[in-house]
């Protein structure tokens, strides 16, 4: 999971502007990373510029992701991802940017400003910070260990079926479980049996 670039946005009429924009060009080789860089501030300015005011979108190209959201008072923002990133932690970084910017820099300056002229410093420590979902969205961390659970709680199921034993064999060779469960166990076995969907 990569994000590739974090940028803020005024939608203007009759262009889009682009305020402050964070970038993380590493994994392309070097000769490479302006033109990716000017690429995706030309494709987030597209996405804004196509997208309605009050919306939030994913727009797939290739295998990146353009994660957009452009509120009513025109300011967006534009998350680049590779496929894998959660659109969740991405719309939830841009909510939470858009919130924080509209406050530290003043709505007068929205249609008049640029990266050189904005003061807001923090997107870059948001790129680097939500490079790992797990680690920057407490939901996402809390769903990879409910996730770690299942694969622990099958692959022990798993194991026991894999030495050859069978929960019937231990059941009937249980002496924990007296005869009206081990009954019962053979009752309910065959009547989850008789009604299995093939």
């Amino acid at each position: 999971m990569k994000l590739y670039s974090l940028s803020v946005l005024f939608k203007g009429e009759p262009r889009v502007l682009l305020l402050k924009a964070a970038y993380d060009v590493s994994s392309f080789s070097f000769f490479q990373r302006s033109s990716v860089q000017e690429f995706m501030t030309f494709t987030s300015q597209l996405i804004v510029e196509r997208s309605a005011k009050g919306s939030r979108a994913s727009v797939k190209e290739q295998e990146y992701l353009c994660h957009v959201y452009v509120r009513n008072d025109s300011l967006a923002g534009v998350v680049i991802s590779d496929s894998e990133y959660p659109s969740r932690v991405a719309f939830t970084l841009l909510e939470k940017v858009l919130d924080e910017f509209s406050k530290e820099v003043d709505r007068t300056e929205w249609p008049v400003g640029s990266p050189a002229s904005i003061h807001y410093t923090v997107l870059d420590d948001y790129l680097s910070t939500y490079q790992n979902p797990r680690e920057a969205d407490p939901m996402s961390k809390v769903q990879a260990e409910l996730d770690e659970t299942k694969i622990i709680l099958h692959s022990t199921m798993e194991s026991l079926l894999e030495r050859g034993e069978k929960i019937d064999d231990l059941v009937s060779k249980s002496e924990v479980l007296g005869i009206h469960s081990k009954a019962f166990y053979k009752t309910a076995r065959k009547q989850n049996s008789c009604c299995a969907v093939m």
